[in-house]
């Protein structure tokens, strides 16, 4: 595993125990389908969430959410739709963005529940 994935997969494990400390059950992580994949799929009572991570190590070139560009929401609305008909859902559907911005060993992390919404 490189560096970079290394790091990437701190941040997961970070927005991992984000959702369980706030009493969300993870359904997957890591999720592909074909060439799509999500970062964190999880749900509660209202929701399943589909979350994509982004960490970075500061944000001189911008936020990590920015870097969500519009394909890939239509990759993960895609992904997501594969979800919940293979697994027959019938939760309502959000997608989240976790922000991650490392310094050092100190960290912030930002949740964005409903990030963007499918543009059908």
């Amino acid at each position: 595993m490189t560096e970079k994935q290394q790091f990437g997969r701190r941040g997961e494990e970070l927005a991992l125990a984000f959702y369980k400390d706030n009493q969300y059950i993870i359904l997957e992580k890591n999720w592909q389908s074909n060439h799509l994949e999500v970062d964190i799929i999880a749900k509660n009572d209202e929701y399943i969430v589909f979350c994509e991570v982004k960490t970075r190590s500061g944000n001189l070139f911008g936020n990590p959410e920015q870097s969500v560009t519009p394909q890939k929401q239509r990759n993960l609305i895609r992904a997501a739709n594969h979800y919940v008909l293979k697994h027959r859902i019938m939760l309502e559907v959000r997608f989240d963005i976790i922000s991650i911005i490392f310094n050092g060993e100190e960290h912030t992390l930002e949740h964005i529940p409903f990030a963007f919404l499918p543009k059908w």
